[in-house]
Parts: structure tokens; C-alpha cells; sequence
């Protein structure tokens, strides 16, 4: 595949970002990435703590829209904004780009990536109540957050797992430079469990559509393929798996033969949260709905 070559210092990519009430957020993200050539693009859900004077200040342009799912949001944003970078970089508020990584993204050139790569995986650290979540499965995590422009777009088969797809080409890992996530919100338990009850409607209703195959996979299983492909892959066997029984089998694995007991009392409340507790809210829900759906019969 060729692709046109942008002029010598001229802006190499753009940076997409979905925003709502992130005054905690949004400031420290803008300011780790201060410095770099770059446009930015915010695609608001109607902020009103501040966070479009933050917006405004940084010089980066907004734009309104109703949220409704991540994938939904992101495939507005991208459509929306009249982005004539090579590349395109999609963040979330809670996100912050580390030294190493700014770095790389300083010194990128569209003439350094071969022709045949269109989308690049960043490494990211997740962090919980001020702890880096070290295992589990959560480090390293590659989620691939840079594309070219044309090629990466939403997908629209996901509810709440959203990740950036490719209409051709190939990918690549970047495993140094790291991208940091922390949710400070998140720090107040109530918070997450109200966030985590809210999406457990989503992926609730969102398996048995696929139960229904009223939803497809667009990423290709493959256990041995790019990491959102082995994710695919594992997915279907999550998937095949009983109900009350996998969130178990889940929380097992990540907790001891991962190595989540390593990431002390911040790890056990995350990892027992976000793979025993929020999995089986899930399970319930499924099998409220397809308990209606029978007595609809």
C-alpha cells in the first residue's frame, strides 16, 4: 500500500480524544503531550465542570455530541473532524502519555513506518487507587491507539469493549514507551461499582445479541495473531463457557496463576472487582433476560 508523504515538519499525526466532566483527567493529559507537532481534536458529551475552558485554553478543537457507547462516540468523532494528518492517536481523558513514549511520538515520521503498517499497538500501565496493576494479565497490555488516517475505524460490533479495527494492512507493537490510565474517579469504590453496573447492562445485552448471531466478530480470531486477535480469540471461549461458573474460573486464574496476590490489597479489590464481581453481574443479567424472554414465549 502507498501512502502520500506529508511535507518535512509538518504535523505527522493528530490526536483524537473523548472528554466528559475530566477536570481531574483531561489537564494532565493535555499537558503530557504539550510540545508535540500535533492537533487535537475533543469529541465532548456535554461537560460541565470546567472541562471546556480546559479545552479551549489548550487550543485544541471541540466538538459536541450525545454519548451513547464508546464505539458509537468514537466512530462519530472520527467521521466528524476534518483530520489531514497521516496518522491519528485516539485517547481517553484518564489517559496520560509517559516520557518514553513522548519521546517516540516526538521523533515519529510517516517515513519511517514500511508502507505495509497501518495500525501501531502502545503499551499501556493501568493504574488503581495510586498502584500499578503489575499482573493479572494487565501488564504488559498492548491497545492499539495509532492508525492511519483512512485505514483504523471504529468497531460498532463491540458495546463496551471498544477497540480501534483496520480496513487493510498490518500492525506493529511498540512494548517500551508506555501509556498510563488511572481513573481517579475510580478511587471512590461507589463510583466504580455505579460505572460497573452500568456496564454490565451493556455486555449483558451485548453476548446474548451474539448468542442470537445478531452480532459478529470483525477482528479475526487467532490465538497467535496481533493482541486484539488473541483477545478475539479468547473471547469465544468466554463465550462457550457456563454462566455463575467462568467469573470464578476467571478470577482464579488472574488472581493466582497470573499473579494478581503480587499486587497487594489494591490489586485484590481490583481484580476481584473487575474479573469475580462485575463478570457474575454479567452472568445474572444474562440470565434475567433470557428468563423474560422465556416466559415471553
Amino acid at each position: 500500500m502507498k501512502h502520500q508523504e506529508s511535507p518535512k515538519n509538518s504535523p505527522q499525526f493528530s490526536i483524537v480524544i473523548l472528554a466528559f466532566n475530566e477536570i481531574l483527567h483531561l489537564p494532565r493529559l493535555l499537558e503530557s503531550i504539550r510540545g508535540l507537532n500535533t492537533k487535537v481534536y475533543v469529541c465532548d458529551s456535554g461537560s460541565t465542570d470546567g472541562t471546556l475552558d480546559v479545552i479551549k485554553d489548550f487550543g485544541a478543537e471541540v466538538v459536541y455530541h450525545p454519548f451513547e457507547t464508546h464505539p458509537k462516540q468514537w466512530d462519530f468523532a472520527l467521521n466528524h473532524f476534518k483530520i489531514d494528518t497521516p496518522w491519528i492517536i485516539g485517547l481517553d481523558s484518564d489517559h496520560i502519555v509517559l516520557p518514553e513514549l513522548y519521546e517516540k511520538l516526538k521523533h515519529f515520521s510517516d517515513e519511517q513506518i514500511p508502507a505495509h503498517i497501518s495500525g501501531i499497538y502502545f503499551n499501556r500501565k493501568n493504574y488503581f487507587k495510586g498502584r500499578w496493576i503489575k499482573h493479572g494479565g494487565y501488564f504488559p497490555k498492548y491497545l492499539m491507539k495509532m492508525f492511519r488516517n483512512g485505514v483504523g475505524y471504529s468497531d460498532l460490533n463491540e458495546n463496551m469493549d471498544h477497540r480501534f479495527v483496520l480496513k487493510s494492512g498490518e500492525t506493529m507493537v511498540w512494548k517500551e514507551g508506555y501509556l498510563k490510565e488511572e481513573n481517579l474517579k475510580e478511587n471512590k469504590i461507589s463510583f466504580w461499582i455505579d460505572k460497573h453496573n452500568r456496564y454490565s447492562d451493556l455486555t449483558a445485552a451485548e453476548e446474548v445479541e451474539r448468542k442470537r448471531a445478531l452480532r459478529a466478530q470483525v477482528i479475526k480470531p487467532r490465538l497467535f495473531g496481533s493482541p486484539d486477535e488473541r483477545t478475539a480469540y479468547l473471547k469465544r471461549i468466554w463465550w462457550d463457557l457456563p454462566l455463575f461458573l467462568r467469573p470464578f474460573i476467571y478470577f482464579f486464574h488472574r488472581y493466582f496463576i497470573q499473579l494478581g496476590i503480587l499486587d497487594g490489597k489494591e490489586g485484590l479489590v481490583f481484580h476481584f472487582l473487575q474479573a469475580l464481581w462485575f463478570r457474575f453481574v454479567v452472568d445474572v443479567k444474562i440470565w434475567e433476560i433470557e428468563k423474560e424472554e422465556g416466559k415471553a414465549r
